[in-house]
């Protein structure tokens, strides 16, 4: 077991605990507070939770590496439950994979993509209104993205939503430590990996979809069979599941803070800024781990080679040393570019300008029909060990 310099703050509170996961943020603050990073002693792992320290982490992939895993196990000892994919992989298998997915998911292809999600979003958009109180999670957030970006990928469309949710849910769950929920999640998501496989293969996409134009680099030679299939895979994670959870978290942001809608009504071009505060004020994903390839002290705290040590950018992002004494504030006019949800130097999310795009589709639509959204009722968090989001956000549609 590693041995921690002894003057290290140690919390015996357990951040996986569904109380911690339901509401992280007074935790987050004491762990902040407490120093540049806190032992856990339920885990023995160091954790990380400024801003600062965090986004260096992030930065120095030859310290801080990925290939084993992003999660509590170390990857180069036992094996994982799947195939490693771009998130898990280091140089130069990392460069090669992610030159592929960069050539794909291009500025270009991805201003391609705006005028068939913007069709998809006035649809959409004409049914919330149409129908006055909707679920902005269930009834839009992950509408939207299974159909536009399971279309833009080339998937078939029978069984996105029985499959590619519980698919995420479960592959990020490995992200943290097998606990209960872990264990709950891998349940829901039986047989869902094998569909998912399956159907990032060549021959289950269409011709003309972004997973298409991945494998023409394995038909040139560029990256292997097996390295399309995991981006195909990959991509289908950058444009789904965090953007349902990212849709959801900026809907119940909005529909909570009325003078937030009300400005993106008066000048849409604010719709971008109100991404990126969402991105920061509720960032979908909360958590995850580098292991150090050398002995290092990140914001001057030893830690040896070979060790585990979990960032949790979701308290970085509410670091008031960086966004300011209204950090947990959601504020559309705060400058929140710079932000950790996409992570950081050569790992950081080639999927977000795709993501991003969604996104303001999907407001803009909105914005344009309704006045205000409206709080009406109980809202259900989804829990997870390493996403943060929402199960249900019922809102009522005032038209305007």
């Amino acid at each position: 077991m590693t041995t921690y310099a002894p003057q290290i703050p140690v919390f015996d509170e357990d951040p996986y605990a569904r109380e911690h996961l339901i509401d992280p943020h007074p935790l987050f603050e004491r762990m902040r507070e407490a120093g540049p990073a806190v032992r856990l002693s339920r885990y023995n792992v160091l954790a990380f939770t400024r801003f600062d320290v965090c986004r260096d982490i992030l930065a120095d992939h030859a310290t801080f590496i990925s290939g084993a895993g992003v999660g509590p196990t170390d990857l180069r000892k036992e094996k994982a439950w799947r195939t490693q994919g771009i998130l898990e992989t280091d140089q130069p298998s990392h460069t090669v994979m992610r030159d592929a997915m960069s050539n794909v998911i291009s500025p270009r292809s991805v201003r391609a993509l705006r005028k068939s999600f913007e069709g998809f979003a006035e649809e959409l958009a004409d049914r919330v209104v149409a129908q006055g109180e909707v679920d902005a999670i269930t009834d839009v957030a992950e509408i939207f993205p299974l159909r536009v970006f399971g279309d833009a990928v080339g998937i078939p469309r029978e069984g996105r939503k029985e499959n590619l949710l519980a698919h995420g849910a479960m592959n990020f769950s490995a992200f943290g430590p097998e606990n209960d929920l872990h264990r709950e999640h891998f349940a829901a998501g039986q047989g869902t990996h094998e569909w998912v496989m399956a159907n990032c293969a060549r021959e289950s996409l269409s011709e003309d979809g972004l997973g298409a134009r991945i494998w023409e680099h394995a038909e040139a030679g560029r990256v292997s069979d097996e390295q399309a299939t995991l981006l195909v895979r990959a991509m289908l994670s950058a444009g789904l599941d965090t953007t349902v959870i990212a849709i959801g978290n900026v809907l119940r942001a909005l529909a909570q803070n009325p003078e937030a809608w009300a400005l993106l009504r008066e000048d849409p071009s604010n719709i971008r800024f109100a991404i990126d505060e969402s991105f920061r004020h509720e960032s979908p994903f909360q958590s995850f781990y580098r292991t150090t390839a050398s002995d290092a002290a990140p914001g001057g705290v030893p830690v040896p080679e070979g060790s585990k040590v979990l960032l949790f950018v979701g308290a970085a992002n509410r670091d008031p040393r960086q966004w300011g004494p209204d950090a947990d504030e959601f504020r559309i006019t705060r400058s929140a570019s710079g932000h950790l949800a996409f992570g950081m130097g050569i790992h950081q999310c080639v999927g977000q300008p795709v993501s991003r795009l969604e996104m303001e589709v999907l407001l803009g639509a909105l914005v344009r029909r309704i006045e205000r959204l409206e709080p009406v009722g109980p809202q259900v968090p989804f829990v997870h060990n390493t996403l943060r989001g929402w199960k249900s956000v019922p809102v009522r549609v005032v038209a305007g």
